[in-house]
């Protein structure tokens, strides 16, 4: 289950919950993904380099429990927008310290967990970075009516006021110049309506965005579904020909059995 739905008409998009809610998402991962990946990279490089010495278990011990620790922060993170996604982590079958490593660093959902914070980090993180950017550049340009004078440049010892969107080496009537040089209100004006046309297309993208992110990590960090239990559930529900046994039954019941008066 995923929460985000792009099934938004572009007003409503501006106002639903799945826009902000995917957008603070991707924000906090700028700050959260480094964090963990930081600590869960430092846990696992520490466990592996040592594990070959005697205080290398202890330590492995150590890598797992703080691995687990910044995925399970992960699935906090994700639980507004798919609910509790399990964690699917094996009990330690055995006693000792040994066993406890060998059930830990042999169970995949420790390996999914490195796979999300450390193996997904770097392409997750780009690719929030770029979506987010560009978003929040669209965003601050749909205000240029308030502060499009604000912005000035010399050139040829002669001040300009105005946002260059493009290439003005000679100030906005020199020659060469290229794109929209905003020095007017009614430039301004018509420069917002078109970024507000942009911001609201790239909405769509920013929340697919947040939704394919939220879909990978619930794939790496929950609980392994069942990949039959669909066929399971097909299985066991009653079906044509039972329904049409319990009618034959049903029939000769009433057969062999009188009539009373």
């Amino acid at each position: 289950m995923n929460t985000l739905s792009l099934r938004h008409g572009p007003i409503r998009l501006l106002f639903s919950r799945d826009l902000w809610a995917g957008a603070w998402f991707l924000i906090a991962y700028q700050v959260v993904g480094w964090v963990l990946f930081s600590i869960a990279l430092t846990a696992a490089l520490t466990g592996a380099l040592l594990a070959i010495t005697l205080a290398g278990i202890p330590l492995l011990i150590a890598a797992a429990a703080t691995v687990r620790w910044c995925a399970n922060i992960e699935r906090a993170r994700l639980r507004p927008f798919c609910g509790e996604v399990g964690t699917g982590y094996r009990p330690t079958t055995g006693a000792g310290m040994l066993a406890r490593v060998r059930t830990e660093w042999r169970d995949p959902a420790t390996w999914r967990d490195i796979a999300y914070l450390i193996g997904m980090f770097v392409p997750l993180v780009a690719l929030d970075l770029v979506v987010l950017t560009v978003w929040l550049v669209f965003l601050a340009e749909i205000t240029l009516p308030v502060w499009y004078w604000a912005p000035w440049q010399t050139v040829h010892g002669v001040r300009y006021h105005g946002v260059q969107l493009g290439y003005f080496p000679n100030g906005p009537h020199g020659h060469p110049g290229y794109g929209l040089y905003i020095d007017t209100l009614p430039k301004a004006l018509l420069a917002a309506v078109v970024f507000l046309i942009l911001f609201v297309a790239f909405s769509y993208v920013l929340v697919a965005t947040a939704k394919a992110h939220v879909t990978v990590a619930r794939n790496l960090l929950g609980m392994p579904g069942d990949p039959l239990r669909e066929a399971r559930e097909v299985l066991g529900r009653p079906g044509p020909l039972s329904v049409a046994e319990g009618a034959v039954h049903h029939g000769l019941t009433e057969e062999f059995i009188p009539n009373e008066r």
